[in-house]
C-alpha cells in the first residue's frame, strides 16, 4: 500500500509533466484557440485533444511497462534517456525565453465539425513531436512507476493535457489577448523550462 502523499506526488508529477510539454506554440494549440474565438465546435475539439492525448500516453505508460517487466536494464535506459530529454527540452524552452514569440489564432473560413476533427487529427497524430512527447517521454517516465502510482500519474498526465485544451478552448476570449503578447510566453517557457529541468533530476535521482 503506497503513502497518499507518494500517490498525490505522482498525480501532480504526471499533470505538471503534461502540463509542460503541452504549453508551447503550435499548429494544434493554434487551432484550438481559433475555434474558441469563433466558438465553433469546441466542446468535441477539447475532448477529442482530450482523448488523442489520453490514448497515446496510456500506449506508450502502459507498452513500456510491458517491456520493461521483461527487461530490467531498459528501465534504466529509459530513466536516463527521458532525464537527457527533459533536460535539453528545458533547455530549450529557457532559450526560446530569451526571445519570445506570440500566437496568433487568425481568422479563417468556418469548417464543418468532420472537417475541424479531420484538420486536429493531422495536427496531432501527424506530428512527430507528439509521438516524442506523448508516447515516449511520458511513457518512459510513467513506465517507472510501479502498479497502482502508475496509474495515478497517468491519470495526472491525461488530465494536465484535457485541463489545458479545455481552457484554451473555452476561455479563448480571455486568453487571446494574453497569448498574442511575446512577455506572457516569455514567463511561461521560463515556467515549463524550469518545470522540465526538475523533472530531470527526479528521473536522474531514481536511475
Amino acid at each position: 500500500m503506497h503513502p497518499p502523499s507518494e500517490l498525490a506526488s505522482s498525480a501532480l508529477s504526471g499533470l505538471a509533466l503534461s502540463l509542460s510539454l503541452i504549453v508551447a506554440i503550435g499548429a494544434q494549440n493554434a487551432f484550438v484557440l481559433r475555434q474558441g474565438l469563433r466558438r465553433e465546435h469546441v466542446f468535441p475539439i477539447v475532448l477529442a485533444c482530450g482523448l488523442s492525448d489520453a490514448l497515446l500516453m496510456a500506449a506508450g505508460v502502459l507498452g513500456l511497462a510491458a517491456m520493461i517487466s521483461q527487461q530490467a536494464a531498459l528501465a534504466r535506459w529509459l530513466t536516463l534517456g527521458g532525464a537527457a530529454f527533459l533536460t535539453v527540452y528545458g533547455l530549450r524552452a529557457l532559450w526560446r525565453a530569451r526571445r519570445p514569440e506570440s500566437l496568433q489564432a487568425g481568422a479563417g473560413p468556418s469548417v464543418t465539425l468532420r472537417q475541424a476533427l479531420m484538420q486536429l487529427a493531422g495536427f496531432t497524430f501527424l506530428n512527430p513531436h507528439v509521438y516524442l512527447d506523448t508516447v515516449l517521454l511520458v511513457g518512459s517516465v510513467g513506465a517507472q512507476q510501479p502498479g497502482a502510482v502508475r496509474a495515478l500519474f497517468l491519470t495526472g498526465a491525461a488530465s494536465g493535457s484535457l485541463l489545458w485544451f479545455a481552457a484554451l478552448g473555452f476561455g479563448a476570449r480571455w486568453l487571446a489577448p494574453w497569448f498574442a503578447r511575446p512577455r506572457a510566453w516569455q514567463w511561461l517557457d521560463a515556467l515549463v523550462g524550469l518545470t522540465m529541468l526538475v523533472l530531470a533530476a527526479q528521473l536522474l535521482r531514481q536511475a
